[in-house]
């Protein structure tokens, strides 16, 4: 039997794991050049150099530029999605649904400062030429399903946290019908990911879920791409203040709760 060939039911041949090794080298190689480049920048020619391999001899591992941004975005999100699912697993009390908001929206900025190229890619200014395929839409939800399971679990334990629409004047019935097409696709979405149960037609959740959901990368990338400056002297306070906001807004935590320390009563107080 070859090297190349795979015994059924034994570990992967020795050529499978030099190849995800070499693989793994070039993503590695790629995500510096993303830190000091941006992905604008990146070449295969230059990420060759840097993993000591000739320009012709990689393309056996990444079939070309845009094959291996796919590769990056992939590893990626799914890097970011496993930070966000962490943050929410530590949380002990399930119930305290603004400690879990917290947590992952706090995990989520921080993997942000860590890896400014990565969230470059994912969050910046598109590649041009490059479309991503299919295959990245489920690893770039996995954060974004955290923050909505955590929502969902506010609204099933108690549905009148769920937000009613806002109050319409004249007009109301054209307006409705406008809001509900532009956010249809998230309804479709939250079905099939088993939690349209929580989000029931006539309420307002899944519009804000929209808005928060906007605002948290929206304010995480007026802070990583410099657009705070000489508006906001405290990146780390303001993004809490905001993040917490939106909690009020979504129905996760309660007004009140704000202010309060993390040590106070009551189980949704929101930590500081």
């Amino acid at each position: 039997m070859s090297d190349g060939e795979k015994v059924p039911g034994h570990a992967k041949t020795a050529r499978q794991r030099a190849r995800e090794q070499i693989t793994a080298e070039i993503i590695a190689a790629a995500r510096a050049r993303l830190r000091d480049e941006g992905p604008a920048q990146l070449s295969l020619r230059a990420v060759a150099r840097d993993v000591g391999m000739v320009s012709s001899a990689v393309y056996r591992y990444v079939t070309s530029r845009d094959d291996l941004l796919t590769l990056l975005l992939i590893e990626a999100y799914n890097e970011l999605g496993a930070v966000a699912e962490q943050a929410d697993a530590e949380v002990d009390d399930r119930a305290d649904t603004a400690a879990r908001w917290m947590a992952v929206c706090r995990a989520i900025r921080r993997w942000a400062l860590e890896h400014p190229g990565d969230y470059g890619l994912l969050y910046g200014t598109p590649v041009p030429g490059y479309a991503a395929p299919r295959t990245t839409i489920e690893p770039a939800t996995r954060a974004t399903v955290v923050l909505v399971r955590i929502v969902a679990d506010a609204y099933r334990v108690d549905p009148s946290r769920a937000p009613a629409p806002p109050a319409r004047g004249e007009g109301t019935s054209e307006a409705s019908v406008a809001e509900a097409s532009s956010i249809s696709s998230a309804h479709e979405y939250l079905a099939q990911a088993g939690l349209g149960d929580a989000f029931p037609d006539g309420s307002d959740g899944v519009m804000r879920l929209l808005m928060a959901w906007s605002s948290i990368f929206g304010t995480l990338s007026f802070e990583m791409f410099g657009h705070f400056v000489g508006s906001v002297d405290d990146s780390a306070a303001y993004f809490d203040q905001a993040m917490r906001r939106l909690a009020i807004d979504l129905g996760v935590a309660d007004a009140e709760d704000s202010g309060r320390s993390p040590h106070a009563s009551g189980r949704r107080n929101l930590p500081v």
